[in-house]
């Protein structure tokens, strides 16, 4: 964690918002910035220099979705992972001098969280809406009345080389779930982000998809548009009680951080990616264009300007990093 960086990006812009989450570079690289004493002391550097966000505190949770966690362990993931910031930097014992009370805005206390969205349209709605229920119980924890902010964005793990064009209606649904869920800022994902270079024609279409939604749609006009719904109202209290219960027995383990030293959720998301693998290849679940309705007029390139598939990196780390994984690599690669 470079806070030089992040002060010569408010010498150049006093307004932009830096999201940090020290955990999330654990667990995506497999070793800390620094090492855990060290980056928990920059972090509390961090707080305390930059008192004007309406949060210093983000919780990344992108990695778990896009590596092929079930819907109930993102959120009981997201639950631990908060739970180490707010269980460290609440106990007055350790030496980083935040006060996390005061390192909140004066009017709200709030948690940036990071998501991608799922394909599930229902459930990302529910999931969504879960979000702020489980914010607010561990807030509640610490005699705290916890907000959140949520961005979200399409997830890659859908995303296919196979009929590429179907990316289109797998992000504009999603955007919509999202939407609908409440989440409160919704970026969009081109449909070749995977395998082309930015260019001006994916991020137009992608930037029009949001148009759509918003202008034609009206998805703008009413907040809240899912309330009064029993079958997601009934969605988010399952999840929401599912989540918790993974939360404590991820709590009675040691906590999120140990678990992922221990291997735990490494080994639970590895395992819940190969069940969505096997349904996938046994048409239990439906992907159009990959595995449903292949398009035999797009056939695979040869050569894409971005490499699509995972790249292996063997060197030393504390532990196994989660590695994002597209749903459809194997069948592409077969095609190949």
């Amino acid at each position: 964690m470079d806070l030089d960086y992040v002060k010569q990006v408010h010498d150049i812009n006093p307004k932009a918002y830096v999201h940090i989450d020290i955990i999330h570079q654990l667990a995506s690289d497999g070793n800390w910035f620094k090492d855990l004493k060290k980056d928990y002391k920059h972090y509390a550097d961090f707080i305390k220099s930059y008192s004007g966000y309406f949060s210093q505190f983000t919780v990344n949770t992108s990695l778990y979705q896009n590596s092929g966690a079930t819907i109930t362990q993102e959120l009981g993931y997201y639950a631990a992972h908060l739970n180490e910031y707010l269980n460290h930097y609440c106990d007055t014992s350790k030496e980083h001098d935040v006060d996390v009370n005061n390192a909140f805005a004066k009017a709200e206390k709030r948690i940036n969280i990071d998501t991608t969205i799922g394909s599930n349209y229902f459930m990302e709605i529910a999931k969504y809406r879960s979000y702020r229920l489980i914010t607010n119980a561990i807030g509640n924890l610490y005699g705290m009345d916890l907000k959140c902010y949520i961005t979200a964005s399409p997830s890659h793990r859908n995303k296919s080389l196979l009929d590429y064009n179907v990316n289109l209606l797998r992000t504009t649904t999603e955007c919509m779930s999202a939407v609908l869920g409440g989440a409160d800022t919704v970026y969009n994902l081109s449909y070749d982000a995977f395998f082309n270079k930015e260019n001006e024609f994916g991020d137009r279409i992608a930037r029009n998809q949001l148009r759509i939604l918003k202008d034609e749609a009206y998805l703008d006009k009413i907040n809240n548009a899912a309330d009064g719904s029993y079958y997601i109202d009934t969605l988010t209290k399952q999840l929401t009680e599912k989540a918790l219960e993974l939360f404590k027995t991820i709590e009675n383990g040691g906590g999120f951080v140990q678990s992922l030293f221990d291997g735990t959720i490494q080994r639970k998301i590895k395992q819940s990616a190969s069940q969505e693998l096997n349904d996938l290849n046994n048409q239990k679940k439906i992907m159009v264009g990959v595995n449903k309705y292949p398009n035999a007029d797009l056939p695979l390139q040869k050569e894409y300007e971005l490499y699509p598939f995972v790249k292996t990196n063997p060197r030393k780390t504390l532990i196994a990093p989660i590695v994002p994984t597209r749903i459809a690599q194997a069948i592409e690669k077969a095609q190949m």
